[in-house]
């Protein structure tokens, strides 16, 4: 053996492998360089209601997650190692629904609904002017209650009687029998012209009579008619207007008659004097007279008197006799 070495042979025990690499295969190490923030995983904004449920639960641990760290995947998750309060993970690491938020409503608040609550159930509304009158009502049946207590009540007393229908009386009988030449007014009434005295035949209502001046003036005339269910004062007011409507007239007090039968409730009178034109267009004085007479049966017969005052005093007797045939027969 010669003492040289072989060209690369290192120095000592050349039967004895080294214990480390040669020094041309270790590698130099190369300088490391911070990590970048920009390249770090920048997480998702935190959820009040937990991560969505499309996230892959096969993701690893963030940055930072400390070795024995849970699965969760709540917003603390990279952070210092601990589960989020997202809950633990369910089954095979999937993670399970958000059940609890942290939140400002409080620590362990379940997560709101986006869906509008049903509507409460409301009772029927009564219009707000029902409430007075139903109080008004209720007011009214307590005190008829309590009148009826007061009184003690009549068990004895029969059902109330039917009210009974008004009707028109008929008219009375009268054992007056008229002459052949009284005329016939209505509802049994005559009246019995005194001699001079004709029938106005244009009168249609009731019956009318007139006697006449030699030159067929009109002195004087009588008018009998009728009217029902009115009292005797108005149609006797009613027929003095239309007398004197386009006269000057003065009138008298309205005066009441004693009824010369009982089958009269209302007797009554006026009296009035007027101006009126004659045919020439000349002033004529007259005076009249105007009673009404009303019965039983609600029939009101009236008995219209006017003449020239000149003729006064004839008229005048002739009036009351033929006011006594109708008188007779009412």
């Amino acid at each position: 053996m010669s003492g040289k070495r072989d060209k690369g042979a290192g120095g000592g025990n050349p039967w004895v492998s080294p214990s480390g690499p040669e020094p041309d295969q270790t590698n130099e190490p190369t300088e490391q360089l911070p990590p970048s923030p920009w390249n770090l995983e920048v997480p998702p904004p935190p959820s009040p209601w937990g991560d969505p449920p499309d996230q892959a639960s096969d993701q690893g641990p963030g940055p930072g997650q400390g070795p024995g760290a849970g699965q969760g995947r709540g917003r603390n998750r990279g952070r210092g190692g601990a589960p989020g309060p997202g809950g633990p993970s369910g089954p095979g690491g999937a993670p399970g629904p958000a059940t609890e938020t942290s939140s400002a409503w409080g620590e362990k608040v379940g997560p709101p609904s986006l869906r509008r609550p049903p509507a409460a159930k409301q009772g029927p509304r009564f219009p707000p002017i029902l409430i007075p009158i139903g109080a008004g009502l209720v007011v009214v049946v307590l005190v008829a209650v309590a009148l009826i207590l007061l009184s003690g009540g009549d068990d004895k007393a029969g059902p109330n009687p039917a009210p009974s229908t008004q009707s028109t009386p008929a008219a009375p009988k009268s054992s007056y029998q008229p002459p052949p030449n009284a005329l016939a007014v209505g509802f049994g009434v005559s009246l019995v012209p005194v001699e001079g005295w004709s029938l106005v035949t244009a009168e249609t209502k009731g019956k009318q009579v007139a006697t006449y001046a030699p030159n067929g003036e009109p002195r004087a005339f009588y008018w009998v008619r009728q009217k029902q269910n009115v009292t005797a004062q108005a149609y006797l007011l009613g027929i003095v207007e239309g007398e004197t409507a386009e006269e000057v007239a003065q009138l008298g007090n309205v005066r009441n008659l004693p009824c010369p039968k009982d089958v009269l409730v209302e007797c009554v009178a006026i009296d009035y004097t007027s101006t009126t034109k004659d045919k020439s267009g000349a002033d004529v004085k007259v005076k009249g007279t105007v009673e009404a007479y009303r019965r039983k049966d609600n029939v009101v017969t009236a008995l219209d008197f006017r003449t020239r005052t000149d003729f006064a005093q004839k008229a005048e007797a002739d009036a009351a006799t033929m006011k006594k045939s109708v008188i007779d027969s009412l």
